[in-house]
């Protein structure tokens, strides 16, 4: 079994071990050491990384990955250590110590909102940007102001986090935040008078090595809601990010920082009544060509196939202009984009027997791409291969189709 340096002293960057046993995980070199102060992958806190140094040797191999396996810490390498070795490991301290703040940090968060709000933390994940939380409710964002403040007063009081060790009898009788998930003798986390959580993981000493915990973002999850958080370093890149995001935006809408939520508005409103007035537009259009393609096809009598590749016409509008025809004419019709890879609505009149559904599955099995819809109206999109071609297979299929069910 392996003697775990972080539980008792976190803050240790260099050790002397021996590696008790060398072999393969999962194809890659690993070690077993006898001591070690690299932390594996667990409640929620991702893995340490680092090096290993073989005494009197120059330079040593990489730790990329730690992993926990029966009560051992697994070390993978970038290159194989005998076993019986004499080595120094020294962990990545910066990667340490950014997860060190984020862990302190999300146990002081949780507390907060345990604390304020009865509302308890269902589970923690540390990602490499950000961190999240996941809360059995859904609190507002004036509680989550409420709890941000809270949690960094703990932070700029510098308080105490201490390790302390005890028996599951002994845990009973204390003010746990959650019960704990494990039996028998339980590490605790003790942020002095706010919060007492059995955890494994590594922990800054005082609560002002947290730095800040900054709160960008909530949303639903599972009937709760997930917390996204970040501190110490984080919470500076995070604040620099939404900084360049808010200077781009002022810069952009020549207004100042706080006429940024209404100028938003504003170009939303004008986006929506923009969008209002395309579709009109479109619509006349689509009309206009409509008529077009019924006059020059003398469709406006006998029921007649229509296809054609237009140029300037998206899907949707490709669509309006197909509908508007079969409102006109006794027409089947399959209108294409004029750019590769095309996108195809085919439609007929209410008169026609076509299947337009199958005439677009036939069309997608030859030039490929995708598609679906109802027997009068299906669209497509990703066809390959020369305009020509899926035209006149198009008007084929169009025909043999209407043959088919009237013989």
């Amino acid at each position: 079994m392996t003697a775990r340096i972080y539980y008792t002293d976190p803050y240790c960057r260099r050790f002397d071990a021996v590696v008790t046993k060398a072999f393969e995980h999962e194809g890659r070199p690993a070690v077993l050491l006898d001591r070690t102060a690299f932390y594996p992958t667990s409640g929620g806190q991702p893995f340490d990384v680092g090096w290993l140094v073989r005494a009197k040797e120059a330079g040593g191999v990489d730790v990329v990955d730690t992993i926990d396996i029966d009560d051992d810490v697994v070390h993978v390498l970038s290159a194989p250590v005998a076993g019986g070795a004499a080595v120094t490991g020294a962990i990545d301290w910066a990667r340490r110590f950014d997860h060190m703040q984020q862990h302190t940090g999300q146990h002081v968060l949780s507390a907060a909102f345990d604390r304020l709000f009865d509302n308890r933390t269902v589970s923690f994940h540390m990602g490499a940007e950000l961190s999240t939380i996941d809360l059995a409710r859904d609190p507002s964002w004036e509680q989550v102001a409420r709890v941000e403040a809270e949690a960094n007063r703990v932070v700029w009081e510098n308080r105490e986090v201490a390790i302390r060790f005890v028996s599951s009898d002994e845990a009973a009788g204390l003010p746990l935040r959650k019960e704990p998930a494990r039996s028998g003798v339980l590490r605790l986390i003790d942020v002095k008078d706010f919060d007492l959580s059995a955890c494994g993981g590594t922990h800054v000493a005082r609560t002002g090595a947290i730095g800040a915990i900054l709160v960008p973002a909530i949303e639903k999850f599972k009937g709760g809601a997930r917390v996204t958080f970040a501190c110490g370093g984080r919470a500076l890149r995070v604040f620099r990010g939404l900084r360049e995001s808010v200077s781009g935006s002022v810069r952009a809408l020549s207004v100042l920082p706080h006429e940024l939520p209404g100028a938003i508005e504003r170009m939303q409103a004008d986006a929506r009544e923009l969008r209002r007035a395309t579709k009109k537009f479109q619509e006349s259009l689509a009309a206009h060509e409509a008529a077009r393609l019924v006059g020059a096809n003398g469709a406006s009598g006998a029921s007649s196939v229509i296809v054609e590749a237009l140029d300037g016409w998206d899907a949707s509008g490709l669509k309006t202009v197909a509908s508007e025809i079969t409102q006109r004419a006794s027409a089947a019709v399959a209108l294409f984009s004029a750019s590769s890879p095309f996108a195809v609505v085919v439609a007929r009149s209410r008169d026609l027997p076509v299947d337009a559904s199958a005439v677009l599955r036939a069309l997608t099995e030859r030039f490929g791409g995708r598609g679906g819809g109802r027997a009068d109206l299906a669209q497509g999109g990703g066809l390959d291969g020369a305009i020509t071609d899926i035209a006149s297979a198009a008007r084929e299929l169009l025909r043999g189709s209407a043959r088919a069910s009237n013989p």
